[in-house]
């Protein structure tokens, strides 16, 4: 389903509205070919032929196509060589009806920095036949992969990636850079798919929290520390939230390698660590959330009126869930002050939006 950027502007006015006036959408000057993370699922066409597809809507169909607009050029490139190289291997292709095969997903992505990628072959199963040439020929037909990298993925499961990743080539990871700062990523590091306007979003997310350089700042949901790490260099300190272990851990050398002193990360859910914050009696002035589509849970927002913090700077990517908690929060006490919309997926039904927060009165 396309939405182009008049038809989101009405939907988010629609939606959000009665809140606050919703800025208009900043939009791309080139919107094509955006995704630096591109993934395609493998399958056998009729002739034997090994293919990358997309899911179709609603199901686990895989629908071919040549190429895609959305993705980056150079990402589908490499996952075309990897289609031939699993034919000429003989690498037979996970059937999820009958749950046999091997590979069952190819992942690209890419530093918009640099231009280096990474390669992910998501498999059923931890051997490879023939790996070392596989590599040797990917990498020869495609310089710019630096990192190669066999994901397992055993289990019957909708999930993209296994827990357990093996490098096959090069240092395992890659790093991009975002508002001057430089960021490692893992296989399954969350960072956001078009660079383009990721830096203007939360370069938006840091003004939004009007930082002094005294602030105590909890970034919640905080991923591989993106918001939070943009923001330290303007706040007193920044506490980052996440559950995955890996995230957490790519964070802390995020600090470290932008010499980020005043930043820390913990593992931790979000809600449950914004609640054990708030019951020691500690007070955080902002408050950064990201959550998935889905929005924040009732705990988390419980959590959240609960620490009761003097702003908060809310980034959503769900209208629908964004505008529920947006009523939950102003019941709790806060009034939004702005709304500022991003394209960051062009040719798509999805809008990205910041908000800014501040309380009004204690609930």
């Amino acid at each position: 389903m396309y939405i182009f950027i008049a038809g989101k502007q009405k939907l988010l006015e629609k939606l959000l509205g009665s809140f606050c006036a919703v800025s208009p959408v900043r939009g791309m000057d080139e919107p094509l070919h955006y995704r630096h993370k591109v993934h395609q699922v493998l399958t056998r066409d009729p002739q034997g032929r090994i293919l990358g597809g997309y899911y179709a809507a609603g199901s686990h169909r895989v629908v071919t196509v040549p190429s895609c607009r959305l993705d980056d050029e150079e990402c589908q490139a490499v996952i075309r060589t990897v289609c031939r190289l699993a034919k000429d291997f003989g690498l037979p292709v996970y059937n999820e009806i009958r749950k046999t095969g091997l590979l069952r997903h190819v992942m690209v992505r890419k530093s918009h920095a640099t231009g280096e990628m990474m390669v992910i072959l998501v498999a059923a199963a931890p051997e490879l036949h023939g790996k070392a040439k596989l590599v040797q020929q990917l990498t020869a037909a495609h310089p710019k992969v630096t990192s190669v990298i066999l994901n397992v993925n055993g289990r019957r499961t909708s999930m993209i990636l296994g827990e357990k990743n093996i490098t096959l080539f090069g240092p395992g990871y890659l790093t991009d850079t975002l508002c001057g700062l430089s960021f490692k990523l893992s296989p399954a590091s969350f960072f956001q798919d078009n660079p383009v306007m990721t830096e203007p979003l939360y370069e938006t997310a840091a003004g939004f929290a009007e930082l002094s350089g005294t602030e105590t700042v909890i970034d919640a949901y905080c991923g591989t520390g993106t918001i939070g790490l943009i923001a330290a260099p303007r706040a007193g300190q920044v506490i980052g939230a996440e559950l995955s272990a890996d995230a957490v851990r790519d964070a802390r050398e995020n600090a470290r390698a932008n010499r980020i002193k005043n930043a820390r990360f913990v593992r931790a859910d979000a809600g449950r660590f914004m609640a054990e914050f708030a019951a020691r009696g500690e007070h955080a002035d902002v408050v950064f959330t990201d959550p998935p589509r889905s929005g924040c849970t009732p705990a988390f927002i419980n959590a959240l009126l609960a620490l009761s913090p003097d702003r908060i700077v809310y980034v959503s990517c769900g209208p629908e869930s964004l505008a529920r908690d947006l009523g939950l929060l102003t019941k709790g006490g806060y009034a939004v002050k702005a709304i500022q919309p991003f394209e960051l997926f062009p040719f798509t039904e999805h809008i990205e939006s910041v908000c800014a927060l501040s309380r009004e009165k204690r609930p």
